[in-house]
Order: structure tokens, then sequence, then C-alpha cells
């Protein structure tokens, strides 16, 4: 049963290793910037046995037809964050590679792309983008808790200990406190920047010239 969730830490070699580390911090780092990291960690775990569930069941009918490669590496919750992303997006286009798209493509266009990942499976992959559609589309309302539970949360094990890590972004569950926190990256506070004071001196006082009238001379050889 451990196997669920564990699948997600397990890499072939190092290509896919970098490739699950890029992936992490590009997906995950985004998802957990717009929920929080009480709620970025739950809803982490509940994706993966999601996707381990439905590919189980899938693994089933699709292996009678073609070759099907184990579920493994932390792509399948990536694809389950993107498409929670794109369902509850108010955006109707964007830009890939320079062209214009539904948001709703993205993570099928994004699903091609990981095909050629190494030792990727594509069947969990779409299995974890099923997953989070599901979730983004009000289908897995039982996986929402409380703001209220995700500030209890915040301040005990171990989310109180990772506040105190050094070097290590927590992001808080409540809505009010990441919108205080993004407002102060925006705005920061008076004398956050050190200043540079310069000295601009008068300038220069230009000579004096004395204007003769034209006639003066020629008045003096008279």
């Amino acid at each position: 049963v451990h196997r669920l969730v564990t699948y997600i830490f397990v890499y072939e070699d190092l290509t896919s290793l970098t490739c699950g580390a890029v992936i992490i911090w590009y997906f995950a780092g985004s998802f957990e910037k717009n929920v929080g990291t009480v709620k970025h960690c739950f809803l982490t775990v509940a994706f993966a046995i999601l996707s381990a569930l439905l590919y189980l069941l899938l693994e089933t009918v699709v292996s009678r037809v073609s070759e099907v490669e184990d579920a493994k590496g932390f792509t399948p919750v990536a694809f389950a964050t993107l498409g929670v992303s794109t369902t509850r997006s108010r955006m109707k286009r964007t830009l890939v590679f320079g062209v214009r798209v539904p948001v709703v493509l993205v993570p099928w266009f994004m699903l091609c792309i990981a095909w050629f990942i190494p030792h990727s499976s594509l069947l969990s992959n779409l299995c974890g983008l099923l997953a989070g559609e599901a979730y983004g589309l009000g289908y897995c309302f039982c996986l929402d808790f409380p703001e209220s539970m995700s500030s209890k949360l915040d301040r005990v094990f171990p989310f109180s200990l990772l506040k105190r890590i050094p070097g290590l972004k927590y992001i808080p569950g409540p809505l009010a406190e990441r919108r205080t926190l993004e407002s102060s990256k925006i705005n920061p506070a008076p004398g956050a920047y050190p200043t540079q004071s310069y000295y601009c001196s008068s300038p220069p006082a230009l000579p004096a010239f004395q204007v003769q009238h034209p006639n003066a001379q020629s008045q003096g050889f008279q």
C-alpha cells in the first residue's frame, strides 16, 4: 500500500531525476503559492494516491493493447496540479511557444511533450491530469478543508518546524496572509532598500563680459 505514495520518489537514472526536479520546481512551486504549504502537502499525497488508483484501474485495459510503462516519478502529481490550475484559471488563452492557445489545451499539449521524458509513463501522467481536472471542476470536493484548519495546521508540527528552516520558503494557508505576503514584496516598507544621496554643486559662475557700443572705437579716433 505504501507504494501508492512512494512511487513519486522513484527515478531510474540521473536524467529522469533532473527532469523531475525541474518539474517539481516549476509546477509544484507555482501551485504552492496559490494554495499554501499545508494544502500543497496534503494535495500532493492525495493526487499521488488518486493517480495510482486510476493507473491500476486502467492498466489492465491498456496493457492488452500496448506495453505500459511503470508509474514512477513526480510527473503525475505535477500534471494533477497543472490540471487544477488550468480548470480554475480565469484566462481564456495563453502563449505557448509564441502561439496563443486555449488554456484548457495547455495540459494536453504538455502531456505530449512529457512523452519524451526518459522513463516517463504516459498512462500515469494521464491519470494525474484526469485527477487534477476532476478536483478542479469540483468533483473531489471532499479533499477541500476550510482555511481555519490551514491556519491551525500552520502552528503545529511539522509545519511549525518548516517555518524555522533558513532558506526554505513557507507559504501560509489563509488567503489573507498570502495576499499580505505578496503585497509586502510588491510594496516594500520605507527604508527596506538602501538609498544613495547625491550632491549637486552650484554651477560655476560665468565670466562677465563688458559690451561696448560698436561706435566707441570709431569715436576715439576722431
